[in-house]
């Protein structure tokens, strides 16, 4: 056990049930790709829980299976937070409500892409690496400026890639595997740079990431509106957490009120992720 978590007591997942009536909100934290799919819908019959899962393409079904469990269970289950899903969905939501006449625009990074970090260590020949997705600046800029251009994949960002080599390894095999790499790298434009390993933990060893939700959109007589919405995080995963938990306090107050079945950002008031009274936010924020 390292040094920070002295004091930590850890249960292995077979001991979670002995745990019912006794914790309110059990916290998900697995990956989305093997982990969350088989682990909520098992959790969810026992516990109110709170999850991150972010493959947008199968919330939908993820929701129907999890919704179905929590039923069973009686619980509520909170799933794909974080801020994409999670609190970028709900300004893609606000600011379509506000303009339905316009375009949305999503933007990721400057940050650490987790699974594209695991791509290029995956490469062979590849000691260790770390990808970073970066918004094209320009487009950005463009946006801002009340334009609405379709634009590619390709247009919207870069990938940076930083790389360790093993030695002897061929780089140039390396960076051609990379920058062609299919549903990765062969969509964007993408740089390779190779590095030392005491370069990688001397500049890259934090988990920085953010981004923008930007709509442009028209009302009245062709008059330009835009709403932006953006994050810069030092740090992905302590900034996911945060997010996390303060759903995890608006699950309690749901279950509390004899709410069941899987809920998304969409469907939960935001002054219930405040540990506020209705009255002293009325007060302090209105």
């Amino acid at each position: 056990m390292t040094a920070h978590a002295a004091g930590v007591k850890f249960e292995h997942i077979s001991a979670a049930e002995q745990y019912k009536g006794i914790i309110d909100v059990m916290l998900l934290c697995g990956g989305s790709a093997t982990d969350l799919p088989e682990q909520t819908p098992v959790i969810a019959k026992m516990f109110n829980t709170v999850d991150s899962f972010d493959t947008h393409a199968k919330i939908p079904e993820f929701y129907e299976t999890v919704n179905a469990a929590a039923k069973q269970g009686g619980t509520v289950s909170v799933i794909s937070t974080g801020w994409d899903p999670g609190l970028f969905s709900l300004n893609r939501l606000l600011a379509e409500a506000i303009l339905p006449e316009g375009t949305d625009y999503t933007f990721w990074g400057k940050g650490v892409s987790q699974g594209h970090s695991d791509a290029i260590r995956r490469v062979p020949g590849v000691k260790a690496g770390v990808q970073y997705t970066v918004p094209v600046q320009q487009m950005i800029d463009r946006i801002r400026g009340g334009e609405t251009p379709e634009l590619s994949t390709r247009e919207k960002h870069l990938r940076e890639c930083y790389v360790v080599a093993e030695a002897g390894a061929n780089e140039d095999e390396i960076r051609e595997t990379i920058v062609s790499m299919p549903n990765y790298f062969a969509d964007y434009d993408t740089t390779v740079t190779f590095i030392t390993e005491e370069e990688l933990a001397a500049n890259h060893k934090g988990m920085p990431h953010g981004g923008f939700v930007i709509r442009s959109g028209i009302t009245g007589e062709g008059t330009k509106q835009i709403i932006e919405f953006g994050l810069k995080l030092e740090s992905n995963p302590e900034f996911t957490a945060s997010v996390l938990i303060a759903y995890a306090r608006a699950a309690y107050k749901l279950s509390a009120e004899g709410v069941t079945g899987a809920k998304t950002v969409f469907d939960i008031p935001l002054g219930y992720l405040s540990p506020k009274s209705p009255e002293e936010l009325r007060k302090e924020l209105l």
